[in-house]
């Protein structure tokens, strides 16, 4: 049931959750904190944390329909795996689209120690990939990796 909520979570799909999970496991480090850290360094996650959009699932169509640069290149795969520096900016004619601006005055104070916002540019820094106790939401990813090591 873990598994299912953070799949559901981050909208992801079953082979693909299960690749992230096998990528994890081969790092150096724990596997369930190295699967979260991937699961937050993706494009359509960032876009959401960045406040660009309300939802995940609203950051996703936005990467979907070329709204999102990472670097000054325009990339539409939701799974695009940020590195650290990555400059993710909403695209130059995409900045006065309704939803975005919506979404950037109802953005909440709450900044993510590993991202960086810039209001005026629109335009976030991901700095690195986040430590287990910086990620907010309540997963026991523990019993995910217990699940896989069957």
């Amino acid at each position: 049931m873990e598994k299912q909520k953070v799949k559901y979570m981050y909208g992801v799909l079953e082979k693909q959750f299960e690749n992230l999970f096998h990528k994890a496991a081969t790092m150096p480090g724990i596997t369930g904190d190295n699967l979260l850290a991937l699961l937050e360094s993706r494009l359509d996650n960032t876009v959401y944390r960045l406040g660009i959009a309300t939802t995940r699932r609203a950051a996703r169509q936005l990467v979907l329909h070329k709204h999102v640069t990472v670097n000054g290149e325009i990339v539409n795969i939701a799974s695009y795996k940020l590195r650290a520096g990555d400059v993710v900016a909403v695209r130059e004619k995409s900045k006065s689209l309704e939803a975005i601006t919506t979404s950037l005055s109802a953005r909440n104070a709450r900044a993510f120690s590993w991202l960086e916002w810039d209001g005026k540019e629109m335009a976030g820094k991901f700095i690195s990939a986040p430590s287990r106790e910086l990620i907010p939401e309540k997963i026991t990813e523990q019993l995910i990796v217990e699940l896989y090591s069957k």
